[in-house]
This record gives C-alpha cells, structure tokens and sequence, in this order.
C-alpha cells in the first residue's frame, strides 16, 4: 500500500496544483482575445459557488446538483486517463472505465469540498493567456468581501479547451498548482508500490471519496 497517509493523498491532490506549472505553461503568450473563456469561466464557476451556497435545500441535494454541474463543466473521462500516465497504456478498456468512474466519483467529492471552504465568496476572471488555438489558460481570484487583511485574493486558475465550438475545463490550479498533474504524480506512485494495479487503485479512490461525504 501507498506509504503516504490517505489524508495527506487527498490534501495534495486538492492544494497541490503544479510547481512544474512554470515550465509546462512557458510557452504560453498574453491575449486580449480570450473573451469567450472568460466569460465561460466566470458564467459557470459563479454558479457552481451560487448551488454550494444554497441553504434552501438539503445536503444531498447540494451533492447532487454540484456533482451535475461540474460533471456539465469538464471532460472528466479525459482528466481520469490523464491521470493514469504510463499505466494507461497497460490498463485494459474495463479497467479505464472502471477508473473513469471512481476518479469522477472521487473528483466531484473533492471538488466540492474544495469550494465550500469559500462559501460567501465571489470569483473575479484577472486575464487569460493562449496556449495554442482553442487552448487557454483562464486566471482568476476567489474574493472574500469579509477579508480586510490586506492579503492577496486567492489565484484560481482553469484551463480551458474550445472542442466543436464549446469550452471545456480540462484542468485547474489553486495558487499554482495543477490538480490533475498532481494527481498523475501521486496515482503513479501509488501504482508503483502496487505492482500497477488499477483495481486497487479504484478501491483505494472509493475510501478516499467516502471521507468527503
């Protein structure tokens, strides 16, 4: 089994978020032109904060609406294969399925609990930088109207890609730090001192998914 606490795997896929960000995202160039992102970001993260911030209905509700949403938002299938690495390759197409599907169970927990840490506060879009044509990165700060620290707002960042005309959220960073990087380092280490077992891999996401719940 992993060596690092189940606490500590889900805290680092949560905050963790890409000190190897700076050299993936190098090549990135400023746009003014990104409009379309922004608006996509702004729109839509607004009201994934507007349903954890509902108190009119029940907790599953909430779970329940959240999960809609931000399953509407991303390519979750393309995030769970990502964050497989090498070992995509050895996995059998049940086996992708199967962990497609516990990695967005695990995912839309985390995310969720992520969020409702900063219930009451609103996100403000700062900019957007291209990538490559239909690639970009969206940067934002989560505001807190009740902070008069004189701190920096929180940076949230969210890479988005334009498939068939529609945006989609393929990834995203808090202070940083790139979720599904992140993950991609700790499941490959976790399958490392699991002789690449995906199964246990699954298992091992259901536990850590049952402790946001």
């Amino acid at each position: 089994m992993l060596n690092v606490s189940s606490a500590l795997f889900a805290r680092r896929a949560v905050l963790a978020f890409f000190v190897a960000a700076a050299g993936f995202f190098a090549a990135a160039e400023p746009s003014t032109a990104m409009t379309g992102a922004e608006t996509f970001v702004q729109t839509n993260v607004t009201k994934g904060l507007a349903i954890l911030n509902n108190k009119a209905v029940s907790n599953d509700q909430k779970r329940s609406q959240f999960q809609g949403f931000i399953l509407g938002l991303t390519s979750m299938k393309r995030i769970a294969l990502f964050t497989l690495g090498q070992y995509k390759r050895t996995a059998t197409p049940q086996e992708q399925d199967q962990f497609a599907a516990a990695f967005q169970n695990y995912a839309t927990a985390v995310y969720q609990s992520y969020f409702a840490k900063y219930s009451g506060q609103s996100l403000k879009v700062t900019g957007s930088t291209e990538r490559a044509p239909g690639d970009v990165i969206v940067q934002t700060q989560l505001i807190d109207p009740n902070d008069h620290s004189g701190q920096q707002p929180l940076e949230v960042d969210f890479r988005i890609l334009s498939e068939n005309g529609h945006f989609v959220v393929v990834d995203f960073s808090v202070a940083g730090i790139w979720l599904a990087i992140e993950e991609r380092d700790q499941f490959s280490s976790f399958l490392g001192q699991n002789n690449g077992s995906i199964p246990t891999l699954i298992k091992h996401l259901g536990d850590l998914a049952k402790q946001y719940h």
